[in-house]
């Protein structure tokens, strides 16, 4: 579980409940790798813990209002309702409706619980610095330091095809950093076993007032507003 990998308050305030424990097995796959438990409550959007202009001018202020107001939203907003649908067919016993609430799920779900965590993977400008337990696991990784990571880090996010993320995770079978692209809004942990230290997101709903089509300046300018401290905690807390 997402939950219980990361203790990671970005991923609680994203957790939502579902009335049932009666989904089957296959069928849930998705559904409880995003959420840890099912008891009836409904995802909310979460504040950010900065201004809307706090990442200027990596990020502007427009983009920042859009981006979690809006699109966000729409993405908690989407979720629920499918959530309300999901508990109907379970009451129901539709497993033919509940086979086609699993993409709206995912979807849905994944942009609730990506963007919860994304919000935390930013910071003011400059304003933390990377932590002796993502350095140590860094200088163990392939990578061996910071600009190597950013590098390769930032080459495979620039190179995503259509939409998607880029990500850093950590990998609780060889314990190592990992880097990951996925499509879409699919959830890292859900779709590949990594758990998510620190993500990219490159819709172009993320950058296309700042940077239009130019994707590779806005990865590039997106290290400059990293929440190392955040990254760091996430880290200790995965290898745990």
């Amino acid at each position: 579980m997402i939950l219980k990998a990361l203790g990671d308050k970005a991923v609680r305030a994203a957790t939502v409940h579902v009335q049932s424990s009666k989904i089957p097995t296959e069928l849930a796959k998705s559904s409880t790798a995003l959420f840890s438990a099912y008891s009836g409550g409904a995802a909310t959007l979460p504040d950010l813990p900065y201004d809307y202009n706090a990442l200027e001018p990596a990020i502007s202020t427009e983009t920042m209002t859009l981006h979690h107001s809006k699109h966000h939203n729409t993405y908690v907003t989407n979720l629920n309702v499918g959530l309300e649908k999901l508990d109907a067919a379970l009451s129901s016993g539709d497993v033919s409706g509940l086979i086609a609430l699993q993409g709206a799920i995912k979807f849905n779900g994944g942009g609730h619980v990506n963007h919860a965590l994304f919000w935390e993977n930013l910071a003011a400008p400059d304003s933390t610095t990377v932590g002796p337990e993502t350095t140590a696991a860094l200088a163990a990784s392939s990578f061996g330091d910071l600009a190597t990571l950013q590098s390769t880090m930032s080459a495979q996010t620039v190179a995503v095809q259509g939409s998607g993320w880029g990500w850093l995770g950590y990998n609780p079978q060889s314990k190592q950093l990992q880097i990951a692209t996925c499509p879409n809004q699919d959830p890292l942990q859900a779709t590949t076993g990594l758990i998510p230290l620190l993500g990219i997101d490159v819709w172009e709903h993320a950058y296309y007032v700042d940077y239009r089509n130019v994707r590779p300046d806005y990865v590039k300018n997106i290290w400059n507003v990293i929440n190392w401290n955040a990254v760091e905690e996430r880290l200790i807390a995965a290898k745990k």
